[in-house]
């Protein structure tokens, strides 16, 4: 387990945004997946990232970044949360945390962040605080770090990480140098990538000190860092919201991904640690099935399987189906084979066209 001593300077950011429109129609823009407990824990995806972070970092260095629609929310869910970032719009990843390194970096110059999506579910806490201290060992030598899931097989769901010459870190014995990142593949080549066992999934957690990744923002998106540090500039201030409210809209939109890691990955700037846990970003019903959630106990099942979740308590009876899922809502129905789960976020972009935003 890691020692407290290892991670006195951490900070964790938890970026909750987007809509989760595979999960549709249990999560809306109203009501994301992260706020919701899909699991059957007790605890939304939310309350359980806190949880795992809770558990290494105390509750003031813990930060949350996310839309006015749900930030209060996020608050009744979280009432330890002391620091609450609130975006006035959607900018994507980088924004979200780059503006969290900027006013955490003003206050701790020596702070090291590591960002984690608010909707993953991870069953291993003891394993996943073994790459934290690993990552934030490496971080401190000053390589923005991420980790990299142990895939369990061939999957064209995530994208992956190459890793290269293992980095002779103390505290960090497993790390690499990272090769590149590379988006979701083909069956064929995911299955060559784990074949290989120079890839890991990519599970979207990076780990870097507040001054390594604000000093590449400058170098590589020096527009977005400008306004990043105007903003934070202003943090502390009476104009905080006039200044945010009047920079925010002109920031450039991009993930963090592809803002920092990728590129900084080619000039040898990228570490990976290996993330030897179960995990999960639960981005469709079928992922959803295979964490382990349960059909509503009102389904009657004859000569089919599946999952069918009842929200309003209907009773779902499913008869000569194999795979399939079935949704209930009080406003909507879902049906659809378990291997096109990843085609109902069209079901949203449908009903967007359609101007029904009252089911969206």
């Amino acid at each position: 387990m890691t020692s407290p001593e290892n991670l006195d300077s951490f900070h964790a950011v938890i970026p909750a945004g987007g809509a989760g429109t595979r999960l549709w129609p249990l999560s809306r823009a109203s009501r994301p997946k992260f706020l919701l407990d899909l699991d059957g824990s007790g605890r939304s995806l939310l309350q359980q990232t806190w949880d795992r972070l809770n558990d290494l970092v105390p509750a003031e260095r813990i930060h949350v970044v996310t839309g006015a629609a749900h930030a209060a929310a996020i608050q009744e869910q979280l009432p330890e949360l002391t620091s609450l970032f609130v975006e006035p719009s959607p900018r994507d990843s980088m924004p979200a945390i780059g503006l969290a390194a900027a006013v955490i970096g003003a206050a701790h110059p020596d702070a090291i962040i590591g960002s984690f999506a608010a909707d993953h579910i991870i069953d291993d806490q003891v394993s996943f605080a073994e790459a934290i201290g690993q990552a934030v060992c490496v971080a401190r030598s000053g390589l923005v770090t991420t980790v990299g899931i142990t895939p369990t097989g061939p999957s064209t769901a995530f994208g992956y990480i190459q890793s290269g010459e293992r980095l002779a870190v103390e505290g960090a014995e497993s790390a690499c140098a990272v090769t590149s990142f590379v988006e979701k593949p083909d069956a064929a080549t995911a299955t060559a990538y784990v074949a290989s066992g120079a890839y890991s999934w990519n599970g979207g957690m990076f780990v870097t000190r507040t001054d390594v990744l604000l000093g590449h923002l400058a170098r590589l998106q020096p527009g977005l860092h400008e306004g990043l540090s105007r903003i934070a500039a202003a943090w502390a201030a009476p104009e905080r919201q006039d200044v945010l409210d009047a920079t925010w809209p002109a920031l450039t939109k991009i993930a963090i991904d592809h803002a920092i890691a990728e590129p900084v990955a080619l000039e040898g700037g990228m570490a990976v640690v290996p993330g030897e846990f179960t995990w999960d970003d639960v981005g469709d019903f079928a992922a959803l099935q295979d964490v382990g959630a349960a059909s509503s106990p009102e389904t009657i099942w004859v000569d089919a399987g599946g999952l069918a979740i009842s929200e309003d308590g209907t009773t779902i009876a499913v008869v000569g189906l194999d795979d399939v899922i079935v949704v209930r809502t009080d406003d909507a129905l879902l049906v659809v084979a378990r291997d096109h789960a990843q085609q109902v976020k069209s079901v949203v972009a449908e009903l967007k066209r359609r101007g029904r935003d009252d089911l969206v």
